[in-house]
């Protein structure tokens, strides 16, 4: 059994937080100089670099039982699941903003609990069933100033957005499903760096790797941020769960959306015009507490 440490959990924990709260904003950023492909290369680029050179080195790479027959065709699902996810989330960018992105992504967790039970025979709890239908009424809530826009279809492109951000939910969530079944056979960081060697090679063609000349030395900043992100929050992730309770660490990270919110406020303020922010009223506010709160409650189910 895991001893629980706060002092250490909690931290890692909040780093996490800081480190998702910020990602959409830090590509957000970049958007209108590179791609959303070539932004999403450079990223699998770093990942596949600095994680495959690590466990390469410290010998705790075996990618070979992932292309085994057991687990080829799980393992081929999952790798294009995050691919999907990867890039319809950075496409999706494009057109909507961090806040309503980091909001919508929120659908991911529900899915997979939504396919486990269906699909893996796993219990749904009356109080995730709580959390779904809280999220399901936050959502209107958080958009109820573009509702009329978005009903009549005149924001194309915010709906197009929209639907990107959705569609990287659902890849999320194929790629959460699959990963179930392999992690009683390989290990997550055999999966990740395996997903980071297949983004790096799918997304070449697509990408446009020398338009990063275009950027200034904050963009330059901003891409490596970003290149550095993934690596740096999945690591303070999984030393959180070491050292604290899982259902504590869900906790924690119900505050991602509230904190890209936050944040993407307080940059408007110091940065005017620098990115988009969504327009907020007291029941944008309502309705993304009621998606936090729902996903939370979904994600930690029996838990306390």
């Amino acid at each position: 059994m895991t001893q629980s440490n706060w002092k250490i959990g909690l931290p890692l924990a909040l780093i996490t937080v800081f480190m998702w709260a910020l990602l959409p904003i830090a590509l957000k950023g970049l958007l209108d100089t590179i791609s959303a492909t070539t932004a999403t290369w450079y990223r699998f680029v770093g990942a596949a670099v600095l994680a495959g050179g690590y466990y390469g080195w410290s010998h705790r790479l075996n990618l070979r039982q992932l292309f085994g027959r057991a687990l080829l065709p799980f393992t081929l699902c999952a790798v294009i699941g995050l691919l999907t996810n990867y890039l319809t989330y950075a496409s999706g960018l494009k057109f909507i903003t961090a806040g309503a992105a980091q909001i919508v992504i929120q659908l991911a967790p529900l899915i997979l609990l939504i396919a486990s039970v269906f699909w893996l025979g796993e219990h749904f709890s009356p109080r995730q069933w709580l959390g779904v239908l809280l999220v399901a009424a936050g959502l209107p809530l958080f958009f109820n100033q573009r509702l009329p826009e978005l009903v009549s279809g005149a924001d194309s492109e915010y709906l197009l957005g929209l639907g990107l951000i959705v569609v990287a939910a659902i890849g999320w969530s194929v790629y959460g499903f699959f990963q179930k079944k392999i992690l009683a056979s390989a290990t997550p960081q055999d999966l990740l760096v395996l997903i980071y060697f297949a983004g790096t090679v799918s997304f070449l063609p697509l990408a446009d790797p020398a338009s990063v000349v275009q950027l200034d030395w904050p963009g330059w900043l901003l891409l490596l941020f970003l290149t550095a992100n993934t690596l740096i929050a999945y690591g303070a992730f999984a030393k959180a769960l070491g050292s604290w309770e899982a259902s504590r660490v869900s906790a924690t990270l119900a505050l991602v959306p509230l904190t890209t919110l936050a944040l993407s406020a307080a940059i408007d303020t110091l940065w005017p015009g620098y990115i988009e922010v969504e327009p907020l009223n007291w029941i944008s506010w309502l309705g993304a507490l009621a998606v936090v709160c729902g996903s939370l409650l979904a994600a930690v189910g029996k838990g306390r």
